[in-house]
Parts: structure tokens; sequence; C-alpha cells
């Protein structure tokens, strides 16, 4: 588990950086250099440099250079992860694509855990009409597909929205069907808190319902709301992906790893640029990590 958030902190440092990190910012073109293949760094001594395969020129790979950490003299190029079809850095792209997909998949977890916890305890701690109508609700916003009902929503919209109403859409729509899950297990928990002898006791005293709630049942909830959270944001990063990568999430220019691999969908541009897979495989850490973060909250339990 250790390794796991060791790998996590270094992959979010690398995606939170990336204005630090890209050798280019993520919309830049370089139209001389559509689809091209990752350059190749060689070493003179200790001096790292890229060779241009067209003209045989040799560019230094200098450090901090206009204030990001690689890059190389003009006309010289890197490009880490190669090109796409407008020549833009797949590698900045990459870093730059991932804040947004894990922005995300961060805040619509947020959403998910916050109505969760508060719709939980409230049907578990009231019980009666309140958990009746409460869990009946959640067992209809888990028979509606979220896809349809993002389809639903799109169609409703202008056809050309923002990249901001877009994003927001996406947190919305994956944030508000989540709840459920996380709603039913806090609901436990309060109907064991609420009878804890603490928790009577206060209320012997003349302690409010919003007060029991708020300092004694709900803290118990912390725990299942954390594995929870490492439960869930990979796949709303997942969900993310696959909305953007089917024209219904955020669109060009902004990248998000989704919108990026739009150009891997014809089997023969993957074959002759295999790098255009890169945001489809920088997924697979996020998720190997938090998967085995969540296995070891629950084995600590």
């Amino acid at each position: 588990m250790k390794a796991a958030v060791v790998l996590l902190v270094a992959l979010h440092a690398a995606i939170l950086l990336a204005g630090v990190l890209a050798p280019y910012p993520y919309d830049e073109q370089h139209r001389d250099y559509p689809y091209a293949p990752p350059s190749h760094i060689h070493f003179a001594g200790l001096r790292p440099y890229v060779e241009d395969a067209a003209t045989g020129r040799r560019d230094a790979v200098r450090f901090f250079v206009h204030g990001r950490l690689l890059g190389v003299d003009s006309p010289g190029v890197l490009f880490l992860c190669g090109t796409d079809g407008l020549g833009r850095d797949i590698f900045s792209r990459l870093l730059y694509g991932g804040q947004v997909s894990l922005l995300t998949g961060l805040l619509a977890t947020a959403v998910s855990l916050l109505a969760g916890l508060v719709l939980g305890a409230s049907a578990g701690f009231f019980g009666g009409w309140t958990d009746r109508v409460l869990m009946r609700s959640g067992e209809l916003t888990m028979a509606v597909p979220w896809l349809y009902l993002l389809l639903a929503v799109r169609a409703f919209l202008p056809l050309h929205i923002g990249t901001g109403e877009a994003f927001l859409l996406l947190i919305a729509i994956i944030g508000g069907i989540g709840w459920v899950r996380p709603a039913r297990l806090v609901r436990g928990v309060a109907l064991s808190g609420r009878e804890q002898p603490f928790v009577l006791a206060a209320r012997g005293f003349g302690a409010s319902n919003f007060y029991l709630l708020r300092r004694h049942v709900a803290p118990q909830a912390w725990g299942v709301l954390l594995t929870q959270a490492t439960v869930l944001i990979p796949q709303y990063v997942l969900a993310e992906v696959a909305l953007s990568f089917l024209g219904l999430g955020i669109g060009e220019p902004v990248p998000s790893w989704g919108n990026m691999l739009t150009e891997a969908r014809q089997y023969y541009v993957v074959v002759q640029h295999p790098w255009l897979l890169a945001p489809g495989l920088a997924v697979i850490p996020f998720l190997l990590g938090y998967l085995r973060v969540a296995d070891g909250l629950l084995e600590r339990q």
C-alpha cells in the first residue's frame, strides 16, 4: 500500500506541475512535425541531445529553459511522446489533460460523497418515512443509466457549449448519479451510531438532532467515505475518459485523456502511430494505484 501511495503522490505531483514539466503549452502546434515519433535522447558524455532525423542537426537538451524543466533551443524540437496530427506535443498534452481528467474525478467524487453523507446519515438517523423516501430515490437513481441521462441532458443544450459548461455538466451528471452507494454505507453507520451509549446520553442532555448528526454520527462515517473515495475516483476518471472520447465531454483545444484518444479511433492510425495511445496507458497506473490503496484500507477496517 505504501508503494501505491508513493506512486499516486508522484503522478499527481507531475500532473499538478504540468506548467513546469511539460516542454510546450498544450495548444502549441508544430505544423512541420505532424505525427512525429518520440524523440530519441542521445548522450555525448553526460550531455543529452536530440538529433533531427531529416537534417541530422543535433540540439542540446537543456534544463530550466523558458521556465520549463526540459527543452531545446529553437528551431530544435523535443517530443518525448511524439506528436498528434497537428504537431502538438503529446507528452505536454498528457500532463495538461491529466489535470482535467483527474480534477473531474476528484470533484465528481466530492459531490457523490457529500450527497451520500448528508442523505445516508439522514436516512439512517431519522428512519421511518425519511429512510424509505431516500432509499427508494436511490434505487430509482441507480436504475437510470448515466450515459443515457447525459445524452438526454446534452440534447437540451446548445450544439456548441464552452469547456467550462461541459466540465460542470460532467461533474454534475457523474457525481449526481454516484451518491447512492456511499449513502447506503453511511446509512448503515448511522443506524448503528444512533444507538451508541454516548449518542443516547447526549440526546438525554438535550442535544439537538443536528448536533448529534454533526458531532457524533457523521464522524463515524469518515472511514467509509475515505474507502469509497479511493474506489470512486478511478471510476469517475474512466467515465470522463469514455465520455470525452465519445465527444460528450471536454472538447478541443483543451486536452483531456478522453478527447486525446479520439485520434486513435482508426485502426490504421494506431498501427502507424502507436504513441497516440499514450493517454489510455496513462490511466492504468492511476487505476492500479487507487485500487491498491482501496484494498489496503479495506484490510485495515
